[in-house]
C-alpha cells in the first residue's frame, strides 16, 4: 500500500500538480513591483527635498539638492528592470541565462579583457625593454614614446596570445624549468 501512494504521488508530481514557480528566481521579483523599492525611492527623494526646505530655491545648494534628487529618480529607474528581494535591494544573477548577462557577465568580461590588455602591454614593453643596451634604466625612466606603442599594440592582445600560443613563444619549455630537488 505505501508503495501505491508512493508511485501515484510521483506519477502526480510527475505530471504537474504542483503549482508552478512564480517567481524568475528564487523568489527575487522585479524591482519596479516590489513595495519596498519604492519605500526606498520614497524616502530618498523625501530626506532629499527635506534638505531642500533649507534653502533658497535660487541658490546654488537648492540647485545640487535638486541634482542628486533627479539622479537618484534616475538610478531607481535604471534598477526598475532588475529582480529584487523582500527588502527592495537589486540583486545580481549569475546563472548564465542571456536575460541576465547584463548583470555580471558583460561587466565581467570588459573587466578581463581590460587587465589582459593593461598584462600584455606591460609584457611588451618589459620584452622590448630587454633587448636596450640599458634595460634596467629603461624600467625606472619609462620610454614614453615606447610604452604607448606597446599599449597601442595590446589592444588585440587575445589574437597575439593565441598566436603565441600556437608557435610555442608564450609557454616556455619543460627542460628551462627549474625543479626543486626535494
Amino acid at each position: 500500500m505505501q508503495r501505491l501512494f508512493a508511485l501515484v504521488l510521483i506519477v502526480c508530481l510527475w505530471l504537474g500538480m504542483a503549482p508552478p514557480a512564480s517567481a524568475d528566481v528564487a523568489g527575487l521579483v522585479p524591482c519596479g513591483e516590489t513595495p519596498a523599492f519604492q519605500q526606498r525611492l520614497n524616502n530618498t527623494v523625501r530626506s532629499q527635498e527635506a534638505r531642500l526646505q533649507k534653502y533658497d530655491p535660487n541658490s546654488d545648494s537648492a540647485a545640487i539638492i535638486k541634482g542628486r534628487i533627479d539622479r537618484a529618480r534616475e538610478r531607481f529607474a535604471r534598477y526598475e528592470g532588475m529582480l529584487c528581494g523582500p527588502e527592495g535591494l537589486p540583486r545580481l544573477i549569475t546563472d548564465g541565462r542571456p536575460s541576465h548577462w547584463g548583470d555580471f557577465q558583460y561587466p565581467g568580461l570588459l573587466f578581463l579583457y581590460l587587465a589582459g590588455w593593461l598584462g600584455w602591454s606591460g609584457r611588451s614593453y618589459i620584452r622590448t625593454v630587454k633587448k636596450s643596451e640599458y634595460p634596467e634604466y629603461s624600467e625606472i625612466q619609462i620610454n614614453v614614446p615606447l610604452a604607448i606603442q606597446c599599449f597601442i599594440g595590446g589592444l588585440l592582445w587575445p589574437l597575439a596570445a593565441i598566436k603565441e600560443l600556437i608557435s610555442g613563444e608564450l609557454v616556455e619549455k619543460e627542460e628551462n624549468i627549474p625543479v626543486s630537488p626535494r
